[in-house]
């Protein structure tokens, strides 16, 4: 495995040229289509990727080591398969429906006007995340920490307080319907 650092890669395209199995540090991937593409086991340390399209990507033992990803569509995206040590990644703008992030930690993470409908977090560490201007509709939270986690401008999230971990968790005065959801009560 070859050692990439500091390249720039423009609006490749690696279904067509897979992108060689190698250790990239502090790259920057634009406009680069890995739609259905095999990264498994590819390490990224520091890398950047904008307007990427990662949509239903094999990551199987890929190393996210603090990955960046903005305005990139994730649709179906397995984090959960994902080589989870010092995994950790920031996102901005991107589309993760229907994306797992199931049983992993992934403390401090950062989503920021994020659409994550329908999106495994079921058992997912996720204490003090933050999830600003982000739209939850469907995502599934179940045994999932989410201590001293931000929610107050997220929006269409369910979360049971009896089945999650919400100690000290942030959410706004709109937001409690989402807290209450399982008790059918009619709030105004």
């Amino acid at each position: 495995m070859n050692f990439i650092h500091d390249a720039v890669f423009d609006r490749q395209d690696y279904t067509v040229n897979p992108l060689p199995k190698n250790e990239y540090e502090n790259c920057t991937f634009n406009g680069c289509n890995f739609t259905s593409a095999d990264i498994a086991g590819i390490v990224f340390t520091e890398c950047t990727f904008n307007d990427c399209n990662f949509s239903m990507t094999n990551a199987k033992g890929t190393a996210f080591k603090d990955a960046a990803f903005t305005n990139c569509k994730m649709t179906g995206f397995n984090f959960s398969i994902c080589q989870p040590f010092l995994l950790a990644m920031s996102f901005t703008e991107c589309q993760l429906n229907l994306a797992s992030f199931y049983n992993l930690k992934l403390k401090n993470t950062r989503f920021i006007n994020c659409i994550l409908h329908e999106a495994d977090m079921v058992q997912t560490d996720f204490s003090n995340a933050s999830f600003s201007n982000c739209d939850l509709r469907g995502a599934v939270f179940e045994n999932t920490i989410l201590e001293k986690a931000d929610f107050r401008s997220a929006i269409n999230y369910n979360i049971d307080p009896e089945t999650n971990r919400i100690k000290k968790a942030k959410f706004s005065l709109q937001g409690l319907p989402g807290l209450l959801e399982k008790y059918s009560l009619d709030i105004n």
